[in-house]
């Protein structure tokens, strides 16, 4: 197989033979769950994390610059334009990841997990090494979104900024008489998962699948609705099993094709990006963007704070039509007797609100 050219650089090239060897006993430890409220603690974990990539991506495609107004060439039009367009279906199958998750949680018993950190994420919401930043397009966002999409095995360093994080004191480990979850150290989004299929496969087997999946039916979102022809109905093991399988190797490409993965596709980019560099050593293919609020948030944390009044009441218009997508989305997944008509207006208000107005402002 031929090594990518971005792997070519040196330090990411033994990603590759991770991949191959599918050695065993270059994996992390499974994170121990071995009760309800562990599983159910995990998936929501993993839907804060998809939920919080989602924001990442969309903010690096929105940083970079559109046309020839902007000082890009005609070459650099259509190669940023390519960019973009990645990170768009990046972000759209992170869509997806999230719904399944959703699906997971409701199969156990659980209702829907919208909420997440907001931003900037706070050091202990994750493990140490799992920072979830908003970063405009370039090299460091593109080698830390790598850094997060890698799979397990992987002997990759995350960009300088985020280095001193490694040494950080790691959240304590589960011991036999915990009682409640807590969130255990994981080393990578691929062993997140791995250890809930893992946790998932000892429940049923201790209890039996007809005691653990025990969600209603009609709580399971499907292609039919929101336009993803992987986004399956979790009723038992196999079914869960199934949609971990789509988030893994869409996201890592751990079990298989990794090209046409996430991290895949990153390197791509990265490559593509490290070559347009080359050739133009002053090219900036991003506007000047920083992360910003509308008033501070409640932490106390220092943030940059937007001040022109219109563009103040642009953000108040974001924020309110993105929380009104997540009230439409978490009531789909937390419907009781609704019919299939009005669960199918509720897919489609959330799916024209995310396209139509949240991409427009």
């Amino acid at each position: 197989m031929e090594t990518h050219p971005a792997l070519r650089l040196g330090r990411l090239t033994r990603t590759v033979h991770s991949r191959r060897s599918g050695r065993l006993h270059d994996l992390e430890p499974t994170l121990r769950i071995e009760h309800r409220e562990a599983l159910m603690y995990a998936l929501s974990k993993a839907a804060e994390l998809e939920h919080l990539i989602i924001c990442q991506y969309l903010y690096a495609a929105f940083s970079l610059k559109r046309d020839a107004g902007e000082g890009l060439s005609p070459e650099m039009v259509r190669v940023v334009g390519g960019w973009h367009h990645q990170l768009m279906e990046i972000a759209e199958q992170e869509m997806l990841h999230l719904a399944l998750v959703q699906n997971l949680l409701s199969a156990v018993g659980a209702g829907p997990h919208f909420a997440r950190p907001n931003f900037p994420v706070p050091p202990r919401a994750f493990p140490a090494r799992l920072r979830i930043e908003l970063l405009p397009f370039g090299d460091e966002a593109l080698r830390h979104f790598a850094f997060l999409e890698r799979p397990e095995g992987s002997d990759i360093a995350d960009v300088e900024m985020f280095l001193a994080l490694e040494k950080a004191q790691p959240l304590p480990g589960v011991t036999a008489d915990e009682i409640g979850p807590i969130a255990a150290d994981f080393e990578t989004i691929s062993h997140l998962y791995r250890s809930i299929e893992d946790g998932l496969g000892f429940l049923s087997e201790k209890m039996g699948e007809e005691r653990l999946f025990i969600g209603p039916r009609r709580a399971q979102a499907t292609g039919e609705h929101f336009h993803f022809p992987e986004l399956i109905a979790v009723v038992d093991l196999a079914t869960a099993k199934a949609a971990i399988e789509v988030i893994v190797e869409q996201g890592e490409g751990a079990r298989g094709h990794w090209q046409k993965s996430h991290f895949g596709r990153l390197m791509a980019m990265l490559a593509s990006f490290e070559e347009a560099l080359a050739a133009d050593p002053g090219l900036v293919v991003t506007r000047p963007v920083v992360p910003a609020h509308v008033r501070p948030p409640e932490s106390g944390v220092s943030v940059a704070l937007i001040s022109a009044p219109f563009t103040v009441r642009v953000m108040d218009l974001l924020n309110a039509a993105y929380e009104v997508v997540l009230q439409v989305l978490a009531r789909y997944f937390n419907h009781t007797d609704e019919s299939d008509a009005d669960l199918a207006l509720l897919a489609e208000v959330a799916m024209v609100l995310m396209e139509d107005v949240v991409g427009a402002l």
